[in-house]
């Protein structure tokens, strides 16, 4: 692992579509809202068939991300290549083994991020599902926190979270969700299986659509005065909880 690794940032609305079209996997683009020409809407129509997330923004964000001429629009290149967790499944069940998925609904702290990532990696996950919108970007704070997992750990983007619930479901993989609001201690569910883990984000916890579609919800039991934890803490209780489920059985 390199610690002094930078994040590419590539800057320019003809620079941006030369790394798309070289096939460089582009995190995020941001883009100066009113930007008109013709280059431009060549490149959205780049960005939107590729499916790259993408942000309007003022003016004063792109200058502070970078002082060049960035001409309205800034990348940022992802360290890693996203893979696909429809292609990930079939395969696990192929090698005869049993799918463990974590997806993370709105975490956007990369420590938080990088820290689930290296306990992902120590459990056994099998693919980490991520929102392609409101996530923790991809960065050096990210490469540091996991200790590399973030190489490690397929890493999946998903445009719409629901479709990728569903799609586990119908694969045969029970959903779990971590909530305050459950009624049952994370002990005493049956966390064994082909298992797929939602954490949600600090601030809210896991989104109203996505709770109905768990068929699991569990608590951590919180003794003390302070009503939740540290998400990457709650996710190595979880996530260690499963590894003892499947070591008794």
């Amino acid at each position: 692992m390199k610690e002094d690794y930078k994040q590419d940032m590539v800057y320019g609305i003809r620079p941006v579509l030369e790394a798309i079209d070289a096939g460089k996997e582009v995190e995020k683009i941001f883009i100066q809202k009113g930007l008109r020409s013709d280059n431009f809407s060549e490149l959205m129509q780049q960005v939107k068939e590729m499916g790259i997330p993408y942000q309007f923004v003022p003016i004063e964000k792109l200058n502070r991300l970078t002082r060049k001429n960035h001409q309205g629009i800034v990348a940022y290149i992802s360290p890693i290549v996203f893979d696909n967790i429809e292609q990930i499944i079939p395969a696990i069940f192929e090698q005869g083994k049993i799918p463990l998925v974590l997806i993370l609904d709105r975490i956007t702290d990369v420590r938080n991020f990088g820290a689930i990532l290296r306990t992902a990696e120590a459990t056994g996950v099998h693919a980490v599902v991520i929102p392609s919108k409101s996530s923790a970007q991809l960065n050096s704070g990210t490469i540091k926190s996991s200790a590399g997992a973030i190489f490690k750990v397929p890493i999946c983007r998903s445009d719409n979270l629901k479709d990728t619930i569903e799609f586990l479901t119908n694969s045969g993989l029970k959903i779990a969700a971590a909530t305050e609001k459950a009624e049952d201690l994370y002990y005493h569910v049956d966390l064994s299986g082909p298992l797929a883990l939602i954490l949600g984000s600090e601030g809210e916890g896991v989104s109203g659509e996505y709770l109905k579609r768990a068929t699991i919800h569990a608590k951590i039991p919180m003794l003390g005065e302070i009503e939740s934890l540290n998400v990457s803490v709650a996710a190595g209780v979880l996530m260690y909880e499963i590894v003892r489920q499947k070591e008794i059985q």
